[in-house]
């Protein structure tokens, strides 16, 4: 059930410490933008998401409209009213009860943002213990409310001591933000508008703050590429545990690379190295070592060592062994043991691919098809210069290029140059007593 909650996503800084000429918010993490992950939590919860953008606004708006509908965005008057209290200026929301999210804080979940809810108090304020506080600001609670935040350049001996810091998301009632957003200055040195300076004022006021200490965990920022990869490792933690709770196995699983779109059904076992990447879905399949599947479907199969399904490719009852590498093909009930490159394919039942087989999918411009039909047996090092159909029941001979048209059904396909032998060549060319 949608909570009557208000989620305010904040997206419109540049995230000069990223050094990257993209959007911090648009930096991924198993394979999904970080805004993407705050703003799924928070429509797990409410009906009422307003994102905050600016810089990059369109590039940011068209990456979160491609996951998700409904979604409120709000452009930030940056030049005239920068910081996080100016992103708030502009922002209507629908409940009573406003929570203030970060865009670059993908580790939260629905869980954390629960606990801010059901909470009378005026505002409720997150709050880190960090036993090294250095360059944060702290939190002074007196009788366990907020009284004021305190920068680090600003604190006095005992107030560096406090080891509670602000960890950057605020559940707000509304009539706050009304009262106090028009009342904030930028009269500061980075000439911004704060959000946190609501707290001293409403302090003032005789408002109720109450700190909520949360998980670094699942508060952490992203404020930098090592930032980035410490939330990639921690996110990749919890999809791995996911899955291997509903069943999936997986070897040496720290080893494993997922992104967040990978779907698993039945019973499965990934192997060590493996990646799994885009919308891939895995069923009742065995992916054997340091395999990539991008983007495809694979089906009471197994894949690997060491092969690669590109994307758009689906795999069902089939065999694909070691050093194989299949882009955009459909194979059914197929036998590809080693050492071959399917390319824009279609290859059926019964049909077994042979070493150092290719389809010749590409003449420099286009991209052409290969059909291949049920038990074709196609011998080892053959080359399918597509657009080819083979019809069902056929043999193509090891060694054979196969030109493009159809080839009707229980034939032999066989193409090769005769053996040509030279007497004397050898000790013609290397001269008498000479090892090659």
């Amino acid at each position: 059930m949608l909570t009557p909650l208000s989620i305010v996503i904040l997206a419109a800084g540049k995230g000069s410490r990223m050094k990257s000429s993209k959007a911090k918010v648009l930096h991924e993490i198993c394979g999904r933008e970080m805004l993407y992950f705050s703003i799924k939590a928070a429509r797990e919860i409410t009906d009422d998401v307003i994102v905050v953008v600016a810089h990059q606004k369109e590039a940011v708006i068209a990456s979160m409209e491609k996951h998700f509908t409904g979604l409120t965005f709000v452009t930030q008057d940056a030049t005239n009213f920068p910081g996080t209290g100016g992103a708030m200026m502009g922002v209507s929301p629908k409940y009573d009860d406003v929570l203030v999210l970060n865009g670059d804080m993908p580790l939260i979940t629905q869980t954390s943002i629960q606990a801010f809810i059901n909470n009378d108090s005026d505002i409720v304020m997150s709050v880190i213990a960090l036993q090294d506080p250095s360059g944060y600001g702290r939190v002074i609670i007196e009788n366990g409310k907020v009284s004021r935040i305190v920068e680090e350049k600003d604190a006095s001996h005992d107030e560096k001591a406090v080891q509670s810091v602000n960890a950057g998301v605020y559940a707000f009632k509304h009539h706050v933000l009304q009262k106090y957003l028009p009342m904030l200055s930028n009269d500061n040195a980075q000439n911004e508008y704060y959000l946190t300076d609501i707290i001293a004022m409403a302090h003032t006021d005789d408002l109720t703050i109450s700190p909520l200490f949360v998980h670094e965990s699942e508060f952490k920022g992203v404020n930098s590429k090592h930032d980035l990869a410490i939330s990639e490792m921690i996110m990749m933690d919890r999809l791995r545990k996911m899955w291997m709770d509903t069943g999936v196995i997986m070897q040496l699983p720290d080893t494993i690379y997922m992104e967040e779109g990978v779907k698993f059904e039945g019973e499965c076992v990934i192997e060590n190295g493996v990646r799994l990447c885009g919308n891939s879905i895995i069923v009742n399949s065995h992916i054997k070592a340091h395999s990539v599947i991008e983007n495809s479907i694979v089906k009471n199969s197994d894949v690997g060592p060491l092969a690669h399904l590109r994307p758009l490719s689906i795999l069902e009852d089939t065999h694909i062994g070691n050093f194989v590498e299949v882009k955009k093909s459909t194979l059914t009930g197929v036998k590809a043991g080693h050492l071959s490159y399917l390319g824009d394919a279609t290859i059926g039942e019964g049909s077994n691919i042979g070493a150092g087989t290719i389809t010749c999918n590409y003449d420099g411009i286009n991209k052409y098809q290969t059909i291949i039909g049920k038990n074709v047996f196609v011998g080892s090092d053959t080359q399918l210069v597509a657009p080819v159909e083979i019809a069902n029941n056929v043999m193509i001979a090891a060694g054979t290029t196969v030109t493009s048209g159809k080839y009707e059904s229980d034939i032999l396909i066989l193409s090769r140059t005769p053996i040509r032998k030279v007497a004397g060549f050898f000790t013609k060319f290397f001269g008498k007593g000479t090892q090659c």
